[in-house]
């Protein structure tokens, strides 16, 4: 079992910065690589970023490509999120996840939400205009 617990959430206005964090415990050595997911309310939950454990790639949605940057530190067994420029279409709750090793390669799958076998119980992202 890995154990997830984020932080950082909060209210930011409009072109502000927030940053999240994820600590991970438990049996992090089957960890492949993290997510970071958000969900709105009423809609889906969508891929906003992800980080092999590693620390050697990185990717992200579109829509926060250049605001957003995940990172990570293996020794704390930590992944942040680093939410630069917010904009009024950001606010959602925010959640990390964690992928184990698998058959079909984290380059293809690390978008999907099925590709995570444990997940954070999430941080609320609140930007004003």
């Amino acid at each position: 079992q890995v154990q997830l617990v984020e932080s950082g959430g909060g209210l930011v206005q409009a072109g502000d910065s927030l940053s999240l964090s994820c600590a991970a415990s438990g049996r992090t050595f089957s960890i492949y690589g993290m997510g970071w997911f958000r969900q709105a309310p009423g809609k889906e939950r969508e891929f906003v970023a992800a980080i092999t454990w590693s620390g050697g790639s990185t990717y992200y949605a579109d829509s926060v490509k250049g605001r957003f940057t995940s990172s990570g530190d293996n020794a704390k067994k930590t992944v942040s999120l680093q939410m630069n420029s917010l904009k009024p279409e950001d606010p959602a709750d925010y959640y990390c996840a964690a992928a184990p090793t698998a058959p079909r390669p984290y380059t293809v799958t690390y978008y999907l939400a099925s590709r995570y076998n444990y997940w954070g119980q999430g941080t609320q992202v609140t930007v004003s205009s």
